[in-house]
């Protein structure tokens, strides 16, 4: 199984040290170079920029082999590399947070998800802790509805 990721949920998934799940999930994770450029940026994260640059192999960057379409301008580089990125490989998945991305996504008939779901769908899976990770998480700078937060940690309690 094959995803294409934006900057955020890799971002996210580093600071918590759950990077790893990504490589249990697919065969292979696909980063665009706007994306490997993010990572890499002053801005980011110095913990970011160690795991980037130490790449595992199941971390791949590819450039786009098409021009970018002029409907994507409104995102950001990383966001437009992503989506068409995912639409170039047909990839299994699309990895984004951000909500006119994932809406973008959606346009286009691509199966997406975000932080939150790769942590939900690793919880179902047995491989982690739920509330722990989510805990963790809200120690960022991520942010998700309160509510949208309770709902999963309920939906991971009934579950057990």
């Amino acid at each position: 199984m094959i995803a294409v990721a934006d900057t955020s949920p890799i971002n996210y998934l580093v600071l918590i040290d759950k990077a790893e799940l990504l490589a249990r999930l697919y065969t292979s994770v696909i980063l665009p170079g706007a994306v490997l450029k993010e990572l890499r940026s002053p801005r980011t994260p110095a913990l970011v920029r160690r795991w980037i640059s130490r790449r595992a192999s199941w971390l791949q960057v590819r450039l786009l082999q098409n021009e970018l379409d002029p409907t994507l301008a409104y995102l950001g580089a990383g966001e437009r590399e992503t989506i068409a990125l995912a639409h170039e490989l047909n990839a299994n998945e699309v990895l984004l947070d951000e909500a006119a991305a994932r809406r973008e996504a959606q346009r286009r008939n691509l199966r997406f998800i975000g932080t939150l779901g790769l942590l939900r769908r690793a919880s179902q899976l047995g491989w982690i802790d739920l509330a722990a990770c989510l805990r963790s998480l809200g120690q960022t700078t991520f942010r998700a509805r309160p509510d949208l937060i309770a709902s999963l940690l309920a939906e991971d309690a009934a579950l057990k």
